[in-house]
């Protein structure tokens, strides 16, 4: 009998390493075709999984056409001479109606370097199970002097992927990615090159977001009269240098434009008091409603707040959640 190794400290799902060793053992003919898999109490005796989650293993590899279940017998391994297509495999050809040509373009490549077709999978499942155990664990980061940016992508991505998420200062990626096994470095495209310097050498994958194009509050201030004064709130003083320019280049003197972070209470103060519309991002509006409560019957007129939607495009989080295996 094939025995089975579930590493219990490993950041892989025990149900995704059982279903790798027993897919790889149907692969290699280890369990040829017609061989019948081993219950799912002997699987749990030997492995220490609960049956539920054997159960659940042989399911996956049953949908995937791999075994098949003969009632009141037991689970086998489907003939070799039986049709490649599955349900599940066919559901996946038409969603990605490109992706057998692709396959077949690496596997090819692959083949005239010299690999083997064994060495070919060994290659591919080497390459999914890494992400896989950097996807269990994920790292914001930034430069100290702008984590107020850092923030910002770890309140969206905390809400939008619902696994945990840390924020790491770029100066300290090194030291704690050498504390972990593995790890998906999360960054603006700004800072994309430094840390994949760091992240490259210690075993974990470095991932750039797409920032959101602000859109709505670029036509709002195209909008506005010339000699308004103009608000801009953040917790990233990246963000504040950055729309100041755009702003800017946009209405160049036209526009009068006051921007500091929501724990300055002086500048937020005198912004509140001049500013006719207040531009904040998700993390900051809640002190600016806070200090526009607490001197509502000092201010002349209430200033217009403007939060922005978010930091992070929709397009680039939806990527970003096919990268770990999330949807």
């Amino acid at each position: 009998m094939i025995r089975f190794h579930i590493q219990a400290d490993s950041e892989i799902p025990a149900s995704t390493q059982l279903y790798n060793q027993i897919h790889f053992a149907i692969a290699s003919r280890q369990y040829p075709p017609g061989h019948k898999l081993p219950s799912t109490r002997q699987l749990a005796m030997q492995t220490g999984l609960h049956r539920n989650t054997i159960s659940k293993v042989y399911r996956l590899l049953e949908e995937d056409g791999v075994v098949e279940a003969q009632a009141g017998s037991g689970i086998y391994v489907r003939g070799g001479n039986e049709p490649r297509e599955t349900a599940r495999s066919h559901r996946l050809r038409k969603q990605y109606p490109d992706v057998d040509q692709q396959i077949r373009d690496h596997i090819d490549a692959l083949l005239q370097q010299g690999c083997s077709l064994s060495e070919i999978r060994e290659l591919f499942l080497a390459e999914v199970d890494w992400r896989l155990r950097c996807s269990a664990s994920v790292l914001v980061t930034t430069p100290l002097q702008d984590l107020g940016a850092a923030e910002l992508m770890y309140r969206e991505l905390s809400q939008a992927l619902g696994v945990p998420v840390e924020v790491v200062p770029l100066e300290e990626l090194g030291a704690v990615l050498k504390q972990k096994d593995s790890g998906t470095v999360v960054t603006s495209h700004y800072f994309f090159q430094e840390a994949e310097a760091i992240t490259a050498a210690l075993g974990a994958r470095t991932i750039a977001l797409d920032l959101y194009d602000y859109r709505e509050e670029l036509a709002f201030l195209s909008q506005q009269k010339e000699g308004s004064c103009i608000g801009i709130v953040s917790i990233s003083p990246g963000i504040l240098r950055a729309a100041e320019i755009i702003i800017h280049s946009l209405r160049g003197e036209a526009l009068l434009i006051m921007s500091c972070q929501p724990n300055d209470q002086t500048k937020l103060e005198a912004m509140l008091r001049s500013a006719s519309v207040i531009i904040c991002d998700q993390s900051s509006i809640d002190s600016v409603k806070q200090r526009v409560s607490a001197l509502r019957d000092d201010l002349i007129r209430l200033p217009r707040l403007f939060c922005s939607k978010s930091y992070i495009s929709e397009a680039s989080i939806a990527l970003l959640k096919r990268e770990l295996g999330l949807s």
